[in-house]
């Protein structure tokens, strides 16, 4: 067995170890401790590079080192370096606690990491729960009004319920094809045509998916976390684990491409219902970290139109547009972190006079904003260019129709943003001093939401061999 393939979880888990001990220590050392954590997640970024044309399989065909997962895991390391870089002032978290903060935020990591490589159904429910159990441990962390508490439960609740729904439907599964690897399922599943069982295992074992992917009927939690989190905390969360629930998606998505027009039509309703909720319910917002939330719905409805095609075109646009997300919701994110240095959640309201206040930061809000609503030549028109056109190729007119639909009303919610931004006087708030480190951050997500829109071959390229490797 070659180790080397399980470079980045070597990695991660020695980077876990050594948050441990610090966390262990009597004297709190906030400032080291970050150092050191964004250190760390650098050289995670550097190894999961170095890693990305791996190919092998380890622990007995379980786990799959290929281009699909390496990718996904060079996302989540970018992400955990992304969040960490906006971390050094953790206002709503106790000093005492910043360290095991930097340690779930790895350890999750960590279980994302496995989760994308993992071929076999208990493998992956296993790596699944790793993921979770950090980020429910995460969430509850912000010192406040109660309100974190309370977005805790929820999650933890509502998670409770999606992984028994997915381990329900995993079992299913396995009933009726008596194996839990996934290469096997595969040729056994146009058998069970006749039978429902196979459909509806495979939806209920989505469900897991779809509640970390925020769609509907898994999306109530969504609204009350975001706002509830710290901001870093919602940051990681609205970024990496959506990438690594799209790529899960795409596995399990490949098993039912033997089902056609039934499991197509099952993904077509929830994807209908996930974009005009999400982006109906954001327009009636005013805190920016809720209506962000209600947007990833309405996002999640997106990516499942590249999903649904069944096709190689549209899981190349679902790949595409799940590391684009990323990337420009990531940029919002660190807008709203920054202006809110204090912790605090941000209302749209607040964002009055950003031109003035910051000229560079609201720069990159709107070129953020403008991504997330699909404006050219942005990373997020691109990505959904992309998605509407694989998905008319296979002739779902109406769905494309509803989508561009839901882009037009997105547009409103978005420009609420734009408006406070640019239009509202900023009063008596002060202006933003913004550091060296911040302001070549705020350049390179600029440069990357343009670059990647106009220039998206190689990023598409890579996606499109990637996919290659899950059909």
């Amino acid at each position: 067995m070659n180790l080397t393939l399980f470079g980045p979880e070597l990695y991660y888990l020695g980077m876990a170890l050594v948050l441990f001990c610090f966390s262990l220590r009597r004297r709190v050392q906030a400032a080291k401790d970050y150092q050191a954590a964004l250190a760390l997640s650098a050289g995670g970024l550097a190894v999961a590079c170095l890693c990305l044309f791996q190919h092998g399989e380890l622990f007995f065909k379980a786990y799959r080192v290929d281009l699909f997962s390496q990718i996904f895991k060079v996302a989540l390391a970018l992400g955990l370096f992304l969040v960490l870089t906006i971390s050094r002032n953790l206002a709503h978290i106790e000093e005492r606690y910043h360290a095991e903060f930097y340690l779930f935020l790895t350890t999750c990591t960590l279980g994302m990491m496995m989760l994308v490589s993992s071929v076999e159904l208990l493998t992956i429910y296993v790596a699944l729960e790793l993921s979770s159990y950090s980020l429910y441990i995460l969430v509850p962390l912000r010192r406040g009004d109660g309100i974190d508490v309370e977005a805790g439960i929820k999650y933890l609740l509502i998670g409770a319920v999606s992984s028994g729904f997915m381990l329900f439907g995993l079992s299913y599964i396995f009933g009726a094809t008596h194996t839990t690897y996934l290469a096997e399922i595969l040729p056994r599943l146009p058998q069970l045509v006749a039978s429902p069982i196979g459909l509806f295992g495979l939806l209920l074992a989505m469900a897991g998916f779809f509640f970390k992917l925020s769609v509907f009927p898994f999306h109530f939690w969504a609204p009350d976390v975001y706002q509830g989190a710290a901001n870093q905390v919602t940051t990681f969360i609205a970024t990496a684990s959506k990438a690594v629930a799209v790529a899960l998606l795409l596995r399990l998505a490949a098993l039912g491409t033997n089902y056609g027009y039934s499991f197509a039509q099952a993904l077509m309703v929830l994807s209908i219902i996930s974009m005009t909720l999400g982006n109906l319910v954001a327009i009636i917002q005013k805190d920016l970290k809720r209506m962000l939330a209600y947007s990833s719905i309405a996002h999640a409805g997106y990516v499942l139109i590249g999903v649904l095609t069944m096709q190689e075109t549209g899981f190349t646009s679902a790949v595409y547009y799940a590391l684009a997300y990323l990337v420009m919701n990531f940029t919002v994110f660190m807008v709203l972190s920054t202006v809110a240095a204090d912790g605090r959640d941000l209302k749209i309201s607040e964002l009055a006079g950003l031109w003035k206040r910051s000229p560079l930061l609201s720069m990159t809000l709107i070129l953020g904003i403008f991504a997330l609503a699909g404006v050219p030549p942005s990373i997020g028109f691109t990505g959904k260019l992309f998605l509407f056109t694989s998905a008319m190729n296979q002739g779902y007119f109406w769905l494309v129709l509803i989508g561009a639909v839901n882009g037009t009303i997105s547009l409103y919610y978005y420009l609420k943003v734009v408006y406070a931004a640019y239009f509202l006087e900023p009063g008596d708030l002060p202006a933003i001093q913004l550091g060296l480190p911040t302001r070549f951050l705020n350049y390179a997500l600029c440069l990357t939401i343009i670059g990647f829109g106009v220039f998206p071959d190689r990023i598409v390229q890579l996606a499109r061999d990637a996919v290659k490797m899950v059909l």
